[in-house]
């Protein structure tokens, strides 16, 4: 699928650090007009386009670590929270 301008622009924007969450959602409203939500849901369908990675390799590929990493966080806790060898 074929990048679209605000595709693009949504990657280039990504390469910017951000401090607070705070900060870049409001800069994600006013720049793009959407909420984070929905700006993420866009930005997760992006990683899994090969246009994308063809774009910028080097961010989409940073991105997908650190969503895997995320994932297997938010899954830890979950199973944690489950499971303590504590309460047997």
């Amino acid at each position: 699928m074929e990048l679209t301008e605000r595709d693009i622009d949504i990657l280039d924007f990504e390469r910017s650090w951000w401090k607070h969450a705070g900060v870049k959602e409001r800069a994600i409203k006013e720049r793009f007009d959407m909420s984070a939500t929905r700006y993420y849901q866009i930005l997760n369908d992006l990683l899994e386009n090969p246009e994308a990675l063809a774009h910028d390799p080097i961010l989409v590929k940073r991105l997908k670590r650190l969503r895997t990493y995320r994932q297997r966080q938010r899954t830890a806790r979950l199973l944690g929270a489950q499971y303590s060898p504590a309460r047997r």
